[in-house]
């Protein structure tokens, strides 16, 4: 993972609030592609690790018998009861703040600022997203097999056998079945977004999306 890691995050964060601020009510109200979230919610998400530290997750956590994703979302919703305006700020606030959290490390704040903005623009047919280089450097941790990359950005099994190559920049990884497209379109579907799927081709996008389905 590049050692600037924090630094692009941040980067991303104040992006990301500059588009928030674009967006009419009607937006915020919109579905994203994380099921069960508005925009409003995924806005609060993103503010979720500088505002809820380790100790306050995990005894919330304990509550949940340990189910990660009911705590998550326990958290989103109860930070979504922000304005929209507060979360915006709330998200330029925290921007440059460092987060390291457990199991993911710094890799995860990064990978939900270039996913998190899609899942959000996607839905809405807006063009917004973060460098390409951000995704080539995303994308080379979750196809790395040193380290291996976290299980909950890229699941044990999920990218074997595939070759992922970008047809709108420099970049390729991995052995077996080729899969090209875009490389936001690769960078979403290797995170199990399948409205990823239509924009890639190949001998490999068949296995991609059986190996998504199966995790549904």
């Amino acid at each position: 993972m590049n050692p600037e890691i924090y630094r692009l995050t941040s980067r991303n964060r104040l992006m990301i609030a500059d588009f928030l601020e674009s967006l009419d009510d009607a937006a915020w109200a919109a579905q994203t592609l994380c099921e069960g979230w508005t925009v409003r919610h995924l806005a609060a998400h993103l503010v979720q690790p500088m505002m809820i530290g380790f100790g306050r997750f995990f005894l919330a956590s304990i509550r949940h018998r340990g189910d990660t994703d009911r705590t998550v979302d326990h958290f989103t919703r109860r930070l979504a009861r922000h304005s929209p305006a507060e979360l915006i700020a709330l998200l330029r606030q925290h921007a440059p703040d460092e987060v390291n959290p457990p199991r993911v490390g710094p890799a995860g704040p990064f990978a939900e600022t270039c996913v998190h903005l899609r899942d959000i623009a996607r839905p809405l047919g807006l063009p917004d997203d973060v460098p390409a280089g951000h995704w080539r450097i995303l994308l080379g941790y979750l196809t790395s097999a040193d380290p291996r990359p976290a299980p909950a950005l890229a699941p044990p099994g999920r990218l074997d056998g595939l070759r992922l190559a970008a047809t709108d920049t420099d970049w390729s990884a991995g052995e077996g079945a080729l899969i090209t497209g875009p490389i936001e379109a690769l960078g979403m579907a290797a995170t199990g977004r399948t409205a990823a799927l239509p924009d890639l081709t190949g001998p490999g996008v068949a296995l991609l999306r059986a190996r998504l389905k199966a995790r549904d």
